[in-house]
């Protein structure tokens, strides 16, 4: 990002001076071929028409311009092929990024890219009828380093998880206990068709029964599976705020669907889609005219016998999160609700909203393995299948990462085994060993009496090397990742970056001794840079919501 910022700097002044100004088709980029310099941009080519010029000539009449300027931080500058302008950068400027990282610190990378603008991010919003699986753990570590993300660069940030406590599913939960608890008195009942089925059922059963005795067995049945479905909803969501915190997710909001509905909310939205005509009765149901936002079908919002589908809640649910003044909404749902996208779409559009104020990001499902064997995930089989269970085998750092380490509706595959190995082929040991590889290396320094002072622009002109360009030129491409990463609400581009530069810096130090470098100067230079490297390791760390130890 600095690389880009003063190279606009450089061109803005052509620009204002023949009347020309950047476009959105303008790339300023690193080329493919690194022979091709440090970065290159098509400028020319976007230009040439309003400027009345072909990109050629105005490519080397820019090349003339900048080719004067005598600052001494661009190196080169030429014009190739048709009129792509490539730039070479002095060593000088990329050495002063570790004089910037070091000054700012856990800042560095911090931008205002957001502006203060108003985001929520919903995502796990599990059902409370079961533990969180896997599955809620990746969604749980996107959204949590997605909200972590769009602060660091400027954004204002709410975290919410949508609690479904109403509906047929809740119910069922309810019927599912009250029948194991009186399975467990010697009463004789009817065990529920859809019921739920998992040993977790029967623990909160037993812990009915262990409560309450024979009480809630003598009271009405209607009673007794409301007693039932509280009691089980109160404890799978203490669990469900254990394993999140556990997880190191944090939700400022927790959001009652069976609230919204108490409110009036849903009511008084379906009356607000009548009003503006976008709901309509038809064979005694009442119907989302979402066709005319692009969805395939229109879509029922109340049934032909009264009860309400999900999308009426949903509907009045982002009608609230809009009106509490959220200029972007972001729902994080797993890869099965792709089917509901468009008709979310659809509501955005027919509450008064862009359909880009409302993000929808799929998560893929994840495949579990042990050694490179699939491990079966089903709640019968009861093997690693929660996100507690993984956790409490491999900690929340390589499951963080892990579930980070790919495009959110990518599968993933997380072999257990391997992130338990403290080897150079378990990715979250590779880059936290190359932050503690660097605090070693401190530590050594410390006891040899040498200190890592703060360099010099002269000291730091000793890291001229090809390799030493490498690793600079890596560290400043930091910025650059974050607002990707802020700009397309995918993490995994800090996974990879991290991962990248934690491979340079393992090069760098087997090729480069640092106290044994030779001058004192040279010493300084290099224990900077890793300095720096440490730095930029912690923060992208930091940013996936991953631990950067000191000591492995």
């Amino acid at each position: 990002m600095r690389a880009q910022n003063y190279l606009r700097e450089l061109l803005t002044p052509f620009l204002a001076e023949h009347g020309l100004e950047w476009t959105p088709a303008t790339t300023l980029e690193p080329p493919r071929d690194k022979r091709f310099g440090d970065l290159a941009t098509n400028m020319a080519f976007t230009l040439s028409k309003k400027a009345g010029k072909n990109p050629r000539q105005i490519a080397q009449d820019m090349e003339k311009q900048l080719a004067g300027l005598g600052d001494g931080r661009l190196a080169k500058v030429e014009t190739a092929g048709p009129g792509f302008l490539n730039f070479t950068l002095a060593p000088s400027f990329w050495q002063q990024g570790v004089l910037d990282i070091l000054d700012q610190g856990d800042d560095y990378g911090q931008a205002d890219m957001g502006s203060g603008r108003k985001v929520q991010v919903e995502f796990v919003s599990a059902n409370p009828t079961g533990p969180l699986h896997i599955g809620h753990g990746r969604g749980a570590a996107l959204g949590d380093s997605l909200a972590r993300i769009l602060r660091f660069m400027g954004h204002d940030v709410t975290t919410e998880y949508y609690l479904n406590d109403a509906g047929r599913q809740m119910r069922l939960l309810g019927a599912s206990v009250l029948a194991r608890y009186l399975e467990l008195l010697g009463r004789e009942t009817l065990f529920p068709e859809d019921g739920y089925k998992g040993e977790y059922i029967r623990e909160l059963a037993q812990g009915l029964a262990d409560r309450d005795g024979e009480r809630t067995a003598n009271l009405p049945e209607q009673e007794a599976l409301n007693v039932a479905r509280e009691y089980a909803m109160a404890r799978i969501l203490a669990g469900i705020r254990q394993d999140l915190q556990d997880f190191r997710v944090e939700h400022q909001v927790w959001f009652s669907e069976s609230g919204l509905i108490r409110d009036g909310a849903v009511e008084r939205t379906l009356e607000r889609l009548r009003a503006d005509g976008l709901a309509y009765e038809q064979d005694g149901a009442l119907w989302f005219a979402s066709t005319r936002y692009g969805d395939d079908k229109d879509r029922v919002l109340r049934k032909s016998d009264g009860s309400l589908t999900y999308l009426a809640s949903d509907i009045a649910y982002h009608a609230d999160k809009f009106e509490r003044g959220f200029d972007l909404v972001v729902d994080i749902w797993g890869a099965d609700h792709h089917g509901y996208v468009g008709r979310m779409k659809a509501a955005a559009q027919a509450l008064g909203r862009a359909p880009e104020d409302l993000q929808c990001i799929l998560v893929q499902l994840v495949n579990l393995l042990r050694a490179g064997e699939q491990i079966a995930m089903s709640t019968r089989a009861g093997e690693f299948e929660t996100l507690a269970d993984v956790c409490a085998e491999v900690g929340p750092d390589a499951a963080r990462f892990i579930f980070l380490s790919r495009k959110s509706d990518s599968h993933l595959d997380f072999d257990l085994e391997l992130v338990k190995r403290q080897t150079m082929d378990n990715p979250v040991y590779y880059v936290q060993y190359a932050h503690a590889r660097i605090h070693s290396l401190l530590a050594k320094a410390g006891e040899a009496g040498v200190v890592s002072s703060q360099p010099t622009q002269e000291t730091l002109a000793l890291l001229d090397g090809e390799t030493d360009l490498e690793l600079l030129k890596a560290l400043d491409q930091f910025e650059d990742v974050l607002v990707s990463a802020a700009a397309t609400l995918s993490p995994h581009h800090i996974s990879h970056y991290v991962l990248d530069l934690a491979g340079k810096l393992h090069r760098y130090y087997t090729t480069h001794p640092v106290l044994a470098a030779g001058s004192p100067e040279l010493v300084q230079a290099r224990l900077a840079l890793c300095r720096a490297v440490a730095q930029v390791l912690r923060n992208g760390l930091g940013l996936l919501g991953v631990s950067a130890p000191e000591k492995m």
